[in-house]
């Protein structure tokens, strides 16, 4: 959830829905930036104060990844200047993996950023959350596994996230786990929980993108309440919910959220 977008009432609302635990991505934040500093500080934001005020304001536990987002890489030097500090964000203290990174428009920028980025969590051992482009979805995706195929990194470390009904054979193919961001024009719920009916819920999660656009910090708990409505089993609404996304983030050494 891309909390630095709403405000501390989403917070509480998320509390009372049951969120005890979020991760926040670094991510494109409605305008591109200008300058390297730009991200700097919007990393010290998301790192510092997100996580403060997450607990502050409801109790919930504020974990982070950091990236250079794909939107943003096609910006060469900045770019550049941004991803030689990356690792140094990557040793804070709750910042749990690399992202996200991943392609937009798929252009040569964008790939050297991604393949950098992926070493970088690959010497770390830490997970990477990918993004998928919203254009041309299905060979974007079909890119992003090329290269980490190319790379040879640890796939069970990754989440391909942005998944539809076009994309999920390609990403099954790997041994990336499978992320489905529950946002109009992405994916609806009812979509997800289908597609979740028909290939399991091993390394399966969803998502709530909460940006500055019409999106619901809520949508996971919703999507578990209709999955229940739906007759699932309630060990296996918990897997999807609670128990995948505990299991994928406590690779990392920093993740300590205790919710077992």
């Amino acid at each position: 959830m891309h909390m630095i977008s709403r405000n501390t009432n989403d917070y509480d609302r998320a509390r009372l829905a049951g969120v005890e635990c979020c991760i926040e991505p670094a991510f494109w934040s409605g305008q591109d930036k200008q300058h390297a500093e730009s991200f700097f500080d919007y990393f010290e934001q998301i790192i510092e104060f997100e996580t403060k005020r997450a607990d502050r304001a409801a109790g919930i536990d504020h974990y982070v990844t950091i990236g250079l987002e794909p939107k943003e890489a096609n910006y060469p030097e900045m770019a550049e200047r941004v991803m030689d500090r990356v690792p140094e964000y990557l040793d804070r203290d709750n910042v749990v993996g690399v992202g996200e990174i991943g392609l937009d428009q798929g252009t040569e920028e964008e790939e050297y950023a991604f393949r950098r980025q992926l070493r970088m969590a690959e010497e770390r051992e830490l997970p990477v959350i990918v993004h998928t482009p919203h254009t041309n979805k299905p060979e974007g995706t079909e890119r992003i596994v090329e290269m980490i195929r190319d790379e040879g990194v640890t796939q069970e470390r990754i989440v391909i996230d942005h998944n539809t009904e076009n994309t999920v054979d390609i990403t099954a193919e790997t041994d990336c786990w499978m992320g489905f961001t529950l946002y109009p024009g992405k994916i609806d719920d009812d979509t997800a929980i289908d597609l979740l009916e028909e290939y399991g819920t091993d390394k399966m999660m969803l998502n709530s993108a909460a940006d500055w656009d019409p999106s619901d910090p809520l949508a996971v708990p919703k999507a578990r309440d209709k999955m229940l409505d739906r007759g699932w089993d309630r060990e296996a609404v918990r897997k999807v919910v609670f128990e995948n996304p505990y299991e994928f983030f406590d690779q990392s050494p920093n993740f300590e959220y205790e919710g077992h």
